[in-house]
Protein backbone atom coordinates (compact mmCIF):
# COMPACT_ATOMS: atom_id res chain seq x y z
CA UNK A 1 0.00 0.00 0.00
CA UNK A 2 1.17 3.63 -0.55
CA UNK A 3 1.72 5.97 1.86
CA UNK A 4 0.63 9.26 2.63
CA UNK A 5 2.77 11.56 2.73
CA UNK A 6 3.06 15.11 4.82
CA UNK A 7 3.05 17.72 2.40
CA UNK A 8 2.60 21.04 4.25
CA UNK A 9 0.76 22.14 7.83
CA UNK A 10 -3.32 22.36 7.40
CA UNK A 11 -3.02 26.15 8.28
CA UNK A 12 -0.70 27.15 5.41
CA UNK A 13 -3.53 26.92 3.41
CA UNK A 14 -6.53 29.14 3.70
CA UNK A 15 -9.64 28.79 2.17
CA UNK A 16 -9.65 29.78 -1.90
CA UNK A 17 -6.27 29.03 -1.93
CA UNK A 18 -3.66 26.70 -3.54
CA UNK A 19 -0.15 25.79 -2.78
CA UNK A 20 2.87 24.22 -5.25
CA UNK A 21 4.57 20.99 -4.74
CA UNK A 22 6.41 18.17 -6.17
CA UNK A 23 5.15 14.34 -5.33
CA UNK A 24 7.38 11.64 -6.46
CA UNK A 25 8.62 13.79 -9.46
CA UNK A 26 5.61 15.51 -10.40
CA UNK A 27 4.15 19.05 -10.15
CA UNK A 28 1.12 19.01 -8.26
CA UNK A 29 -1.09 21.78 -7.07
CA UNK A 30 -3.15 21.45 -3.56
CA UNK A 31 -6.65 23.65 -3.22
CA UNK A 32 -8.28 24.39 -0.21
CA UNK A 33 -12.15 24.38 -1.87
CA UNK A 34 -14.78 25.09 1.41
CA UNK A 35 -12.53 23.65 3.25
CA UNK A 36 -12.18 20.10 1.30
CA UNK A 37 -8.56 19.47 0.37
CA UNK A 38 -8.09 18.15 -3.41
CA UNK A 39 -4.31 17.51 -5.18
CA UNK A 40 -4.04 17.33 -8.95
CA UNK A 41 -1.29 17.45 -11.23
CA UNK A 42 -0.60 20.97 -12.50
CA UNK A 43 -0.77 20.55 -15.98
CA UNK A 44 -3.19 20.84 -18.61
CA UNK A 45 -3.97 17.82 -20.41
CA UNK A 46 -4.76 20.01 -23.78
CA UNK A 47 -1.74 21.71 -24.07
CA UNK A 48 0.89 20.59 -21.12
CA UNK A 49 0.95 23.49 -19.53
CA UNK A 50 0.40 25.24 -16.05
CA UNK A 51 -3.23 24.58 -14.47
CA UNK A 52 -2.77 25.40 -10.61
CA UNK A 53 -3.62 29.46 -12.17
CA UNK A 54 -6.50 28.25 -13.34
CA UNK A 55 -9.88 29.47 -12.21
CA UNK A 56 -11.90 27.54 -9.32
CA UNK A 57 -15.50 27.35 -9.90
CA UNK A 58 -17.16 25.32 -7.23
CA UNK A 59 -14.93 21.62 -7.09
CA UNK A 60 -13.87 22.44 -10.91
CA UNK A 61 -10.72 24.42 -12.29
CA UNK A 62 -10.85 25.77 -15.90
CA UNK A 63 -7.38 26.73 -17.51
CA UNK A 64 -7.05 30.37 -18.20
CA UNK A 65 -5.30 29.22 -22.13
CA UNK A 66 -8.23 27.39 -23.63
CA UNK A 67 -10.98 26.93 -21.09
CA UNK A 68 -10.92 23.26 -20.56
CA UNK A 69 -12.65 22.23 -16.94
CA UNK A 70 -11.19 19.42 -14.99
CA UNK A 71 -12.70 17.87 -11.68
CA UNK A 72 -10.78 18.76 -8.38
CA UNK A 73 -11.88 15.48 -7.23
CA UNK A 74 -10.97 13.14 -9.99
CA UNK A 75 -9.13 15.25 -12.58
CA UNK A 76 -11.65 14.12 -15.37
CA UNK A 77 -12.62 16.26 -17.98
CA UNK A 78 -15.32 18.52 -17.48
CA UNK A 79 -15.37 20.61 -20.79
CA UNK A 80 -13.01 20.23 -24.33
CA UNK A 81 -10.47 21.23 -25.44
CA UNK A 82 -8.92 18.87 -23.35
CA UNK A 83 -10.11 14.92 -23.61
CA UNK A 84 -7.80 13.14 -21.27
CA UNK A 85 -8.22 13.82 -17.62
CA UNK A 86 -5.45 15.13 -15.27
CA UNK A 87 -4.02 12.96 -12.36
CA UNK A 88 -6.09 13.27 -9.09
CA UNK A 89 -4.49 11.89 -5.74
CA UNK A 90 -6.28 11.33 -2.42
CA UNK A 91 -6.20 14.04 -0.08
CA UNK A 92 -6.79 14.29 3.91
CA UNK A 93 -6.22 16.31 6.90
CA UNK A 94 -4.58 14.22 10.07
CA UNK A 95 -3.05 16.18 13.11
CA UNK A 96 -2.76 19.07 11.49
CA UNK A 97 -1.00 18.08 8.21
CA UNK A 98 -2.41 17.63 4.55
CA UNK A 99 -1.12 14.54 3.37
CA UNK A 100 -0.84 13.28 -0.30
CA UNK A 101 -1.18 9.82 -1.34
CA UNK A 102 0.46 9.10 -4.90
CA UNK A 103 -1.75 5.90 -5.93
CA UNK A 104 -0.97 6.21 -9.59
Amino acid sequence: MTEWINVAPETSLAEGEHLLTTLNESNVAIFNVNGNFYTIEDICSHDGTEIASGIIEGEEIICRRHGARFCLKTGAVKCAPAYEAIASFPTRVVEGWIQVQDNR
